[in-house]
């Protein structure tokens, strides 16, 4: 069974709007439907819970009747940070859930989801035991010189970096375990830590998966319009 866990847990301060980011209406549509829309209609996803932030589990169920989300099965309350809102969601799982079944981690607020992404991150997961989404780093990455900040005198060769977001997948017990552990230890769950990095740091080795670069995190407003603009914009048919 392949289950998605879409964290929809944090309050969005840095969008600057009055409700939580993952409720934004973008043309008469929550921005969390989108992301919960590309789940529900790949074919290799069974399942899909949400982590919500506090007080909003009834408007997530409202809408995902509304707009026809049934693969759906749960709703949970997330923590103080994304670690923990994601061990809530993992922790749900326990009992329902068989070592070698698949689940997906996603933020809610990335609901531009490619099938093919989607698609090679579970195929990964299943050879491997993980799998992360990643695309090539194409800008130059310079280090700030630690005596004088506005300088540099040291680069990162592009070629050895990926950037790594969602989704994310796990087998079951690798995702339960490492969870635990993490916690145990207090190792990979505070700031900005995500579960990749807590798995790096508790020495997995991370299988890198298809990314895209339309897979954009709704962060800032600016995020938003860039948002609309790829719904309304149609590929070019001259393109290969």
């Amino acid at each position: 069974m392949n289950t998605a866990i879409i964290i929809a847990g944090g309050s969005g301060n840095r969008m600057g709007q009055d409700i939580p980011k993952q409720f934004i209406n973008v043309y008469d549509k929550p921005v969390l439907i989108y992301t919960l829309e590309g789940f529900q209609k790949h074919p290799d996803i069974d399942a899909i819970g949400v982590v919500c932030i506090n007080g909003w589990e009834k408007v997530v169920e409202a809408y995902a009747n509304q707009f026809n989300i049934t693969k759906l099965q749960w709703i949970v309350p997330g923590g103080n940070s994304a670690q923990e809102s994601i061990r809530n969601g993992v922790a749900h799982l326990e009992g329902t859930c068989s070592p070698d079944d698949i689940v997906v981690i996603h933020d809610g607020i990335r609901p531009l989801i490619d099938d093919t992404v989607l698609t090679d991150v579970i195929e990964k997961a299943a050879t491997y035991g993980n799998a992360v989404t990643s695309m090539p780093y194409n800008e130059q990455i310079f280090v700030v010189d630690s005596n004088e900040e506005t300088t540099t005198t040291q680069f990162i060769p592009r070629e050895t970096l990926r950037r790594v977001s969602t989704p994310q997948a796990y087998h079951y017990d690798l995702l339960s375990e490492k969870y635990r552990e993490a916690f145990t230890k207090e190792i990979g769950i505070y700031g900005s830590h995500y579960t990749n990095t807590m798995m790096v740091e508790l020495g997995v080795r991370l299988h890198f998966a298809k990314g895209s670069d339309k897979n954009i995190k709704l962060t800032t407003k600016d995020d938003l319009e860039l948002f609309k603009g790829y719904l309304t914009k149609g590929k070019d048919n001259w393109l290969k």
